[in-house]
């Protein structure tokens, strides 16, 4: 029987369905250069090789940002946003941050901050250039959180610890 993922993205608040709940923090610029020649991007790297799993994927990225959008609590489709990723990633049974290169990421070094405590899977995709690898690589050793350089192998990582905690039963 063929299984496939769902995929929920922000802001839509759908059931979830899949076994497990996988949320794709981290960078929103910014991917190897294989996969922007392909046009992907890395959540779309990741959700292509857990499609078909049977997975809810938890994907904050939106097509419909506007830049212009005041990062401001009054603001609603702001905290709409910042509301529905700290809701998923909390429904989240695993958590993937990646924090790619070209910018120092805040938010994404938040969200890594938010699961390294919370008992959940993660695995933190870190590139080999990231201003703060550092600290990244000595967290993910404090916590026991799955490391990987870059993105390279991500993808293939995700799929492995996605049926480890199938095997488990969640």
């Amino acid at each position: 029987m063929d299984q496939r993922a769902q995929i929920i993205r922000a802001p839509s608040r759908p059931a979830i369905t899949g076994k497990v709940a996988v949320f794709l923090a981290g960078t929103t610029t910014g991917t190897t250069a294989a996969a922007a020649a392909a046009g992907a991007d890395w959540r779309e790297t990741v959700t292509l090789a857990v499609s078909h799993l049977p997975v809810t994927v938890l994907n904050p990225l939106r097509p419909d940002w506007d830049g212009s959008w005041r990062e401001d609590p009054s603001f609603a489709p702001f905290r709409e946003q910042i509301e529905w990723e700290l809701d998923m990633q909390e429904r989240a049974d695993l958590v993937v941050v990646y924090l790619g290169p070209g910018t120092d990421a805040p938010v994404s070094l938040l969200e890594l901050g938010l699961c390294a405590r919370s008992g959940k899977a993660v695995v933190v995709a870190c590139y080999p250039g990231y201003r703060k690898r550092g600290n990244v690589q000595i967290v993910c050793r404090w916590f026991g959180l799955e490391y990987v350089d870059g993105e390279d192998d991500l993808a293939g990582r995700v799929v492995k610890r996605i049926e480890r905690l199938l095997e488990l039963g969640n």
